[in-house]
């Protein structure tokens, strides 16, 4: 089977980064080492450090990436710790998916968000509803998911959203679960599709953990 050399990675990274308009490509560096990828550099907020993560991840034959890139507000971006906060809660509220009665701390303008729900979907749309606000240089997930059905119910169901997946090889993928805990093994063609993997997993009620064990070959 065909494998990228890492300088193909690499350049193709950096092509990633290019075409991203919310981007400044001059100031990330990108290095990489049996397939993944270290961002490093500065951004002047944390939507573009995510969007360089998610489109290093984009990338055919990214096994994964470790991100080191610093965030360094613009004057025109700092807020005080109350002021974010005070954001962050309001964002919560109005989100239609996020619950609004989670936990919002925030020092140095990193937010830790904390609490529990029953959906993962509720948990990804707080941190969503969070992440671009001006201010914020980070954000910590520490939400809980409820545990609500049998192991046996969340094998069946993840393994029939794997099939559904338009974008996953289900027959290449095997599905344990241990309590709320699901573990994924198997092959697949790139980062973004064992991603893609575990938020199919994390879709199903009642998963509380993930573990991603999927190999990109």
């Amino acid at each position: 089977m065909f494998r990228k050399t890492d300088s193909e990675i690499q350049r193709d990274v950096m092509e990633a980064l290019k075409a991203e308009p919310r981007l400044s490509p001059e100031r990330i560096g990108v290095a990489v080492h049996e397939g993944v990828v270290t961002l490093s550099g500065q951004v002047s907020n944390y939507a573009q450090k995510s969007a360089a993560e998610k489109a290093a991840l984009r990338v055919r034959g990214v096994r994964g990436v470790a991100e080191e890139i610093d965030v360094h507000l613009e004057s025109s971006e700092k807020r005080g710790d109350v002021e974010i906060a005070e954001a962050a809660v309001r964002a919560l509220r109005w989100h239609i998916w996020a619950p609004d009665h989670l936990q919002v701390k925030v020092e140095d303008g990193w937010v830790t968000l904390s609490g529990e729900v029953d959906f993962y979907y509720q948990r990804n749309s707080a941190v969503e509803s969070v992440r671009y606000l001006t201010g914020v240089r980070g954000v910590t997930n520490a939400i809980t998911i409820k545990q609500r059905v049998e192991v046996q119910d969340i094998k069946d169901a993840i393994e029939q959203s794997l099939v559904r997946d338009a974008e996953l090889e289900a027959n290449q993928i095997n599905v344990d679960a241990d309590g709320g805990t699901v573990t994924l093994r198997g092959h697949v063609h790139s980062a973004w599709e064992r991603t893609a993997a575990s938020k199919a997993a994390w879709r199903i009620p009642g998963v509380c953990a993930v573990k991603n064990e999927l190999e990109v070959t």
